[in-house]
C-alpha cells in the first residue's frame, strides 16, 4: 500500500509517499480501506519529533478514517466486510489501509460522504469527552470556546448549542468570528482586538461562563481562570502556548472552581470505545438529522499530506483538512 512517512523530523516537505505494508489486523480489530483520514495539529507534532506514536504504535501519522471494512478479526462485534465506517486510531490513518481496534470504530453516519465522515472521530471524541464529560456542560450553561474556527472549535460550538448552552468563542479574524457565529456562537471575540475576559464578562452581567474549553494553555490560563463563573470548570485540551503557569490556589477554594484536562491517544482502547459509544448514541442522531456536521475546509490527495501541512500550518483554514486516498 501507498502510505506517507516522516522520514525525520522537520517541516512539511519530511511527509514522503513510500510502499508499506499492509497491516494485518490483530484480534479484536477490522482493516479498513481507507477512503479519508482527518488531519489534526497532533499529526503536526508528530511530524515535528515533538509527539511520539506510543509505544507499538506504527510511525504513520494519521488519527482517524474513514472507509470500507476489508478484513475482520475475532471479535468484531456487529461490524462485517463490507460496512462504511469511520474510526479513531493511535496512528496509521495516512495509508490506503489502516487497523483500527474495534470499541473505536463507528457506522458512518447516514446520508454523510465518507470524506466528511473521516473529519469526525477525532474531533467530536475530544469535543465529547472533554466539553460533556469532563466539562460537565448542560443546557442553560454558558462556555467560552478558544480557536473557534479550528475543527475542535467548530465541533464544540455546534454541539454546545445543540445540547441548550449559551456559546461564546475566540478567533482571530473577522471571517472566522463571522463563521463561529453562523455556526451557533452568541457572540465570537476577535482576540487580537479585544479583551475576552471584558467582553464575556459583559455579555454575561458580570458572571462569567460556565466552561471553558482551552487549547492555547499558559498564555491564557489566568485570563481564563478570571472569565469562569463561580462554580466554572476551565479544561485544557492543548498547550500551544506554554505548558505552564502560576496559580493562585485560592481563588480556586473562594470560587469553587474546577481545572481539568485530557488527552486521548495514549488511553485504553477500553477508555476510548467509551467515548466513542457515547458519542454513537448521543451525537448521532445529531449528525444524520443535519443538525451538526463537520466541517470540512479543503481536501488533499493523500500524497499531498505536506500540501495539507502547510495549510494547517498557517491558520487560514476553518474547521477540518482531510486527506482523499
Amino acid at each position: 500500500m501507498i502510505a506517507i512517512e516522516i522520514r525525520e523530523p522537520g517541516g512539511p516537505e519530511v511527509l514522503v509517499p513510500v510502499e508499506r505494508p499492509t497491516p494485518v489486523p490483530a484480534p479484536g480489530e477490522v482493516l479498513i480501506k481507507v477512503a479519508a483520514a482527518g488531519v489534526n495539529r497532533p499529526d503536526v507534532f508528530q511530524r515535528l519529533g515533538r509527539y511520539p506514536p506510543p509505544p507499538g504504535v506504527t510511525d504513520i501519522p494519521g488519527l482517524e478514517v474513514s472507509g470500507i471494512i476489508t478484513e475482520v478479526a475475532g471479535g468484531a462485534g456487529s461490524f462485517r466486510v463490507g460496512d462504511a465506517v469511520c474510526a479513531l486510531v493511535a496512528g496509521g490513518g495516512y495509508a490506503e489501509y489502516c487497523v483500527a481496534p474495534v470499541p473505536q470504530c463507528l457506522p458512518a453516519p447516514r446520508g454523510l460522504e465518507l470524506v466528511d465522515a473521516a473529519a469526525i472521530p477525532e474531533t467530536f471524541l475530544t469535543v465529547w469527552t472533554n466539553v460533556f464529560e469532563r466539562g460537565r456542560l448542560r443546557a442553560g450553561e454558558s462556555i467560552l470556546v478558544h480557536g473557534g474556527s479550528s475543527g475542535i472549535g467548530t465541533t464544540a460550538i455546534q454541539l454546545a448549542r445543540s445540547f441548550g448552552a449559551r456559546v461564546f468563542a475566540t478567533a482571530g479574524s473577522a471571517d472566522k468570528c463571522a463563521a463561529c457565529e453562523q455556526l451557533g456562537a452568541e457572540r465570537c471575540i476577535n482576540y487580537r482586538e479585544a479583551d475576552f475576559v471584558a467582553v464575556v464578562r459583559e455579555l454575561t452581567s458580570g458572571r462569567g461562563v460556565d466552561v471553558v474549553l482551552d487549547m492555547v494553555g499558559g498564555a491564557y490560563f489566568a485570563r481564563n481562570v478570571d472569565v469562569l463563573a463561580a462554580e466554572g470548570r476551565l479544561v485544557e485540551i492543548a498547550t500551544l502556548q506554554g505548558a505552564k503557569a502560576e496559580l493562585n490556589i485560592q481563588t480556586i477554594m473562594q470560587r469553587r472552581l474546577t481545572i481539568t484536562g485530557s488527552t486521548l491517544r495514549a488511553r485504553p482502547i477500553a477508555d476510548k470505545g467509551a467515548i466513542a459509544e457515547s458519542v454513537h448514541r448521543h451525537v448521532w442522531p445529531l449528525i444524520e438529522s443535519g443538525a451538526v456536521k463537520p466541517i470540512v475546509y479543503a481536501t488533499f490527495p493523500l500524497r499531498d499530506a505536506s500540501a495539507a501541512h502547510r495549510m494547517m500550518e498557517s491558520s487560514a483554514h476553518i474547521g477540518k483538512l482531510v486527506l482523499i486516498t
